[in-house]
């Protein structure tokens, strides 16, 4: 007789699963509404600081100037001008200069900002005294916190004639006389570069460190049994586990490469080195605030967003079509 054929009489059924209350979208709300209570606070925040203000874009197609009436009815009646702002800005002498400075700046950021976050949290990482570990991890995402205010100061001092930099050179032998670092505009964007990476280079390695400590550490345990070094360790394991959080943020990163930034640049820039200093965030300032263009600024910081989008787009696309992880 074939007992598996045979159905068993006291063998239990498997449970059922249990469908949304309702069935459908509302089935799910009710469902899992103490989820959504705790989602609200967030979802009022972007509503209202991300959504609301976007109707203010409106003001980079029309002459807004403001007067003495009601905000709302000066900004509903005043002329409609259409692409007029998008098409001073592209035509008027400003726009190579400015728009040469944005991107190499954020192209050198990029260049030595970004990878040196990956090599800090690698590094931290191989670290094996706790304390000192701890320690290092600590001073290194300090610079982040320190307003730029103090932190231009501190730059400027150190690259002033009689700095440490420029005390530095001359004590080698490497020059033979102090160099003028913030008198000089090419210079200018390598301080930036480099300014930036020091800053927060510390702090973004924290994101690293967080994918590293999700690495099951039994990877690591078999690659010492197969006599692999620390370094192949590194190169095989450590930085392909980290790879889908390097990717999103690289297409994060590429996506602000018109964020050349507004502190750094305006704290450092004078009036000798204004042909390489001055980028988007800031000719919007001058111009959209100090001089009263509200709309030209707008104009000019809906360009710079609109561009942003764009390249967060194609570059999420570009990293779908490589099969790599990906923003959505």
């Amino acid at each position: 007789m074939n007992m598996l054929s045979k159905a068993q009489p006291n063998q239990r059924s498997a449970p059922a699963v249990r469908k949304p209350e309702g069935g459908g979208l509302l089935g799910r709300l009710k469902e899992q509404r103490l989820l959504y209570v705790l989602m609200l606070p967030a979802i009022i925040l972007t509503l209202m600081f991300s959504y609301v203000p976007m109707f203010g874009l409106y003001m980079a197609f029309i002459n807004y100037q403001p007067g003495g009436g009601s905000f709302f009815k000066q900004f509903f009646t005043t002329d409609f001008v259409g692409l007029q702002w998008f098409e001073y800005f592209f035509t008027n002498g400003d726009f190579v200069r400015i728009m040469r400075n944005t991107i190499a700046q954020s192209f050198l950021s990029l260049l030595f900002g970004f990878p040196m976050p990956i090599i800090l949290a690698l590094m931290i990482n191989e670290l094996r005294n706790g304390w000192f570990k701890r320690t290092f991890q600590t001073v290194s995402y300090m610079p982040h916190f320190i307003s730029w205010v103090i932190a231009a100061n501190i730059i400027v001092t150190m690259l002033s004639s009689g700095g440490v930099i420029n005390n530095l050179l001359t004590g080698l032998g490497i020059v033979d006389e102090p160099i003028q670092f913030m008198q000089k505009g090419p210079l200018f964007w390598w301080i930036i570069a480099f300014s930036n990476t020091w800053k927060d280079m510390g702090f973004n390695a924290i994101m690293y460190l967080a994918a590293i400590s999700a690495i099951n550490p039994e990877l690591y345990e078999v690659a010492k049994v197969d006599g692999a070094s620390r370094l192949k360790q590194m190169l095989h394991i450590t930085l392909p586990s980290i790879r889908p959080t390097i990717i999103i943020l690289a297409i994060l990163a590429v996506g602000g490469i018109l964020n050349a930034g507004f502190d750094q640049q305006y704290l450092l820039q004078n009036n000798t080195v204004l042909q390489y200093s001055e980028v988007i965030d800031t000719y919007t300032y001058k111009y959209g605030l100090q001089n009263g263009m509200f709309s030209y600024g707008a104009a000019v910081g809906l360009f710079k967003s609109v561009v942003a989008f764009i390249l967060v787009i194609s570059v999420n696309q570009m990293a779908k079509k490589m099969n790599e992880q990906s923003l959505f």
